[in-house]
């Protein structure tokens, strides 16, 4: 993975040294809707403990916001790596409790609330304003915190964050796609899907992987 970005940052900076002149930069940030693909259950089971009810997933809303530099190759196509922090996760809610805990629930519900630094290098077509791009994009884990509450008609009886983060991988490698609108202000607009190829757990054996919508904001400098 360490081997992949550096080939990627000896990649763009090889472009700037080409396209100094016509670089530009700018900032945005957004609200996420993000999940996992695959085995959502499973990805705590070092944490949790489930009963024999139904356990359901869905995503959670976060935030992200960065940098991004603009390298043109030409008049429609150009090069776009970025850095982000950016929040992930998801939600359990069902019949599950916390290890080391004598407290089982129908209604109890667990996030994952996970940290990263995300670095995408985006190849991006101009058509005009209307913007098309995808490329790769490379992830670090910061930390992860799982939160778990429990309840009845509206009495907290659960309520608990634990360090999760050595459980997860701290590397994480997808590929994003998605469409933009630049206006000539410098304003632009952008919606994403991210799609993570690398399993999320720390020991890289259960498939899970991250996964996410973006809408974001940004300005062009």
């Amino acid at each position: 993975m360490k081997k992949q970005i550096l080939l990627i940052l000896s990649i763009v900076i090889s472009t700037l040294s080409f396209s100094q002149s016509n670089i530009s930069f700018g900032g945005r940030v957004g609200l996420s809707s993000a999940g996992i693909r695959g085995n959502a259950v499973n990805n705590l089971n070092s944490l949790l403990d489930f009963g024999n009810g139904m356990i359901t997933t869905r995503n959670v809303t976060g935030f992200f916001g960065g940098t991004y530099v603009t390298i043109p190759l030409d008049n429609t196509i150009s090069i776009e790596p970025a850095v982000y922090y950016s929040q992930k996760g998801y939600e359990l809610k069902g019949q599950l409790n916390l290890k080391g805990m004598d407290f089982l629930g129908a209604n109890a519900k667990a996030q994952l609330l996970s940290q990263y630094i995300d670095v995408p290098v985006l190849l991006k077509a101009n058509l005009g304003g209307l913007q098309l791009f995808a490329g790769p994009q490379f992830s670090y884990l910061a930390h992860a915190d799982l939160k778990t509450t429990a309840g009845i008609l509206g009495i907290n009886l659960l309520n608990s964050k634990i360090d999760a983060t050595g459980q997860f991988n701290r590397w994480d490698a997808g590929v994003i796609g998605g469409i933009g609108y630049q206006f000539a202000n410098g304003i632009n607009l952008m919606a994403s899907y991210d799609y993570g190829l690398s399993k999320m757990d720390a020991n890289k054996s259960i498939s899970a992987y991250n996964n996410s919508v973006k809408i974001g904001l940004g300005i062009k400098f």
